[in-house]
């Protein structure tokens, strides 16, 4: 019993190390990072062909291999699990792959495994700045266009979780601006776009954010503190500290007050003084006064009021352009002197804004309240609001007044109105006053959607990728905020399935939207599937802009979209001209079956020609078509097999098989070709076609087209429905024999005639079964039965490869039958009729069955013309 046990031990050993050689010695696990303790890596012991138990009966474990792997074996399982957090970044670092070469080892007998663990990476890490604060010092004359490097993050992570791309938060005067040294490094510059001002902005506070590939992508920032610095050593100095002038309060605007100078003892640019008012004067005098800042003009802005202030002190401060900026300062002491003119004053005592773009005339906008501290005629004031339209101002009592609508408002022309009041009181000169008020518009939904064309052409090649941008539409809403923005959708269209664009051969109709989509906020058409040029030629839908009023407003587009072809389908043989419908062919099924006897061998296309056919002469046509259109669906055919100077050729556009010499019994008795058919497209896509060539004597080609030519009519189908047209010599003899069939049936035909003429002569009247009137002729095929009228005649070519015989068919002559309705009462005479039709349709029936072996004999010659034979098949 022991030594079966130990057998049973050595075999199994013996199996699992033949496993394990198959295999490669090695297994191989991934188990993404961050994973939690307990995770299940592996099958760790199935993996290694052991049986249930066998692990831990052979205390399968893990070799420590100097740092830590922080997976372990389970020993009741034989699983290989995660026993401690897994961080591929200090496990690995930048490598990639990060993988771990495990041994694992098995007693009784001792076996040594070495398993490979690939940890993957997680997008774990955040990019991480060298510091989280970078102060920079730029000079205030730095130019546009100067570039300060920064130091960029870096990411613990690989692959795609590891790619940086760099932000600039929001600035007039910086940008950023990152270049690639190679794929791994990139330099991140810090661009000055607009001059620095230090009196302006002094410290420039920016955030550089870095965010990684990964998905969620993370982000680390940085703090820039950019310092403007500035120089400068002299300061502006006045030539007195305090300036005393006097101005009657009547002074116009615009009067000079008076002149202050100042010096520096710089050059250049620090020498150029600026005149201001210091930041101690009230908003109230600089709208009185204003200074020139080159020349220190002082000037008067407004009115003077002595009732209501009787002196000004202006600051004046001269501040240069160095760097830093220097500044002096001076006092000028105004007084003013007493007059009478005060001017009316305008108040707003309430303001109703916005105004609805809907609003009704005569809403009250705004009340205003006009006084004058005069008294008498200079304090009777008068108002009116500038400009006339589309406000007017309503009296409700004394000093009080509605500036109320007078005329419809768009905001889409105009979305904000300037409106002044302006109040002039009696004296002389009379003195005025003026208010103005800024009345901003409110918009409502009155506006639809509108796209810049009703039409859009759209073109797209077919067998496009799903999701492909296929075009983008964009309608203008005037209106603001949710009035106008736009969504998009389709709306109508489609084709119908199973045929082209437009037609009705299919079955069903397909929305546009199985097609195309459009999405729903930028307007971007794009492709749901790949289009089959095939299948679909154009696609005309709708698409809708709808906005998000209330209520909404839509506006339509047409989008017309051309499918242009590519080249994604081979040629293809089809049956000859003689195997269509016109022709008398049969269904497609049957000439299948019919080829299996009369033009394969073993996938080959045959065909025959007599020895000493002279050059030139058309032995068979291959006929295929290509799904395509335009340059991919023109075809070309090249005699690929054999090569050089053989007995054959075939034309480069038409397929015609033709002799290129006079055939002789040298060429032996059978030929092989190998046609290729070949489109013009990119790249060209071809098809094959074997065609064998038996070369016979002259009779028996004769003799084997025509028994091919009675096979193939009892079948219904030529043997060129497989593609290939049987060449003229074998047409004509098979002509011949049909010939002399023809003769036969007539005279047999001619004979019954003239026994049916004598049975009417001498036979006893009968009543006549119904009158004479336009007959018809029926003639019955395998295809149904085709009618002619009295008045017509019909040219009939039965093809079999190539057109047998020509058959004009003439009908009797009968006459005309009376005018009028047709009674039964005045049916004409039993004789007189009989004798009508006896005689004339004998004579005419003689006269055609002695004329129709003439008209065989003659047609001979034409339906064995191979230009006739063409013209005879395609009718």
């Amino acid at each position: 019993m022991g030594e079966r046990c130990c057998c049973l031990s050595v075999v199994r050993v013996l199996v699992l190390q033949a496993a394990w050689a198959l295999s490669g010695g090695q297994v191989r696990y991934s188990v993404p990072e961050e994973a939690k303790a307990g995770t299940v890596v592996g099958r760790l012991a199935q993996d290694l062909g052991l049986e249930a138990g066998e692990a831990e009966a052979r205390r399968l474990r893990l070799v420590a291999q100097g740092r830590r792997a922080s997976v372990e074996v389970s020993g009741a399982s034989g699983a290989l699990l995660v026993s401690s957090r897994l961080d591929r970044e200090e496990l690995c670092g930048k490598s990639a792959p990060c993988a771990l070469r495990l041994e694992v080892l098995l007693e009784r007998p001792l076996r040594v495994f070495h398993v490979q663990l690939e940890v993957t990476d997680i997008n774990d890490n955040a990019p991480v700045f060298p510091a989280a604060r970078k102060n920079l010092s730029i000079a205030e004359l730095s130019l546009p266009g100067s570039r300060f490097p920064l130091e960029g993050a870096s990411d613990a992570d690989i692959g795609a979780n590891a790619q940086l791309t760099y932000t600039l938060s929001p600035s007039e005067h910086f940008s950023l601006e990152v270049k690639s040294k190679d794929e791994n490094k990139v330099s991140v510059l810090l661009v000055l776009t607009k001059p620095l001002d230090r009196e302006t902005i002094p410290v420039h506070r920016l955030v550089l954010t870095a965010s990684d590939g990964g998905r969620p992508s993370l982000t680390g920032t940085m703090e820039l503190v950019i310092s403007v610095v500035d120089a400068n050593d002299n300061a502006p100095q006045f030539n007195q500290s305090v300036y005393k002038v006097q101005l009657p309060e009547n002074t116009a605007p615009g009067t000079l007050v008076f002149q202050v100078t100042a010096t520096d003892k710089d050059e250049g640019i620090n020498q150029e003084i600026h005149y201001s008012f210091s930041d101690a004067v009230s908003a109230k005098i600089q709208d009185l006064f204003q200074i020139d800042e080159k020349s220190g003009e002082i000037r008067t802005a407004g009115e003077l009021d002595f009732e209501d202030t009787q002196s000004y002190d202006l600051e004046i401060e001269a501040r240069d352009k160095g760097t830093p900026s220097l500044s002096g300062h001076c006092s000028v002491d105004l007084k003013v002197l007493d007059m009478n003119d005060n001017a009316p004053e305008v108040w707003v005592t309430s303001l109703s804004v916005p105004v609805p773009e809907d609003a009704s005339l005569g809403t009250v906008v705004a009340l205003l309240s006009v006084s004058d501290r005069d008294s008498g005629e200079n304090g009777r004031v008068r108002c009116w609001v500038w400009p006339a339209s589309p406000f007017g101002l309503e009296a409700t009592f004394a000093g009080s007044y509605s500036l109320v609508l007078r005329e419809a408002l768009d905001r889409e022309r105009v979305s904000e109105y300037e409106v002044e009041v302006r109040a002039e009181d009696g004296g002389a000169p009379a003195l005025r006053a003026s208010r103005g008020l800024r009345v901003p518009v409110s918009d409502v939904n009155d506006n639809a959607p509108s796209f810049a064309q009703a039409v859009y052409t759209v073109l797209a090649r077919e067998n496009n990728a799903a999701g492909a941008e296929l075009a983008r539409l964009w309608a203008r809403d005037p209106d603001e905020a949710a009035n106008g923005r736009v969504s998009y959708s389709v709306w109508d269209g489609g084709v119908a399935a199973g045929g082209a664009a437009g037609s009705s051969s299919g079955v069903g109709w397909r929305p546009a939207s199985s097609y195309v989509s459009v999405d729903a906020e930028s307007g971007r058409v794009w492709a749901l599937q790949p289009l089959d040029y095939e299948e679909l030629q154009v696609l005309q839908f709708e698409v809708r802009a709808v906005d998000a009023g209330e209520p909404p407003l839509s506006g339509n587009a047409t989008v017309q979209l051309f499918v242009l072809d590519e080249n994604d389908n081979a040629p293809a043989l089809l049956p000859a001209a003689g195997s269509g419908p016109e022709a008398g062919g049969v269904a497609a099924a049957e000439a299948a079956a019919a080829l299996s006897g009369a033009g394969w061998e073993s996938g080959t296309l045959w065909a025959w020609a007599a020895w000493g056919a002279p050059a030139g002469q058309v032995v068979a046509k291959i006929r295929a078509v290509d799904a395509d259109s335009g340059y991919n669906a023109w075809l070309r055919y090249e005699l690929w097999e054999p090569r050089g100077k053989g007995p054959f050729r075939v034309g480069l556009y038409s397929g015609e098989v033709s002799t290129a010499r006079a055939l002789d019994e040298a060429d032996g008795p059978r030929q092989r070709l190998l046609i290729v058919v070949r489109d013009h497209g990119e790249p060209a896509r071809s098809a094959t076609a074997t065609l064998s060539v038996s070369l016979l004597e002259a009779a028996e080609a004769a003799l084997a087209a025509g028994s091919s030519s009675a096979s193939s009519s009892s079948a219904g189908v030529s043997r060129s429905a497989a593609g290939v047209e049987l060449g003229p010599a074998a047409a004509s003899a098979a002509t011949n024999v049909w010939l002399v069939v023809a003769i036969c049936a007539v005279s047999s035909l001619f004979l019954l005639a003239v026994v049916l003429y004598g049975a009417s002569r001498w036979a006893p009247r009968a009543a006549v079964l119904s009158a004479a009137g336009p007959t018809t002729l029926v003639c019955a095929s395998e295809v149904g039965s085709w009618s002619y009228s009295q008045r017509h005649s019909r040219s009939l070519c039965v093809a079999d490869g190539a057109a047998k015989s020509d058959l004009m068919v003439f009908s009797p002559n009968f006459p005309p039958p009376p005018p009028g309705p047709a009674a039964k009462d005045t049916q004409p005479e039993p004789s007189a009729l009989l004798d009508t039709v006896s005689g004339n349709s004998f004579l005419n029936l003689t006269y055609s069955l002695l004329f129709l072996p003439l008209l065989f004999f003659g047609l001979n010659s034409r339906c064995c013309d191979p230009g006739l034979i063409t013209a005879a098949g395609d009718r």
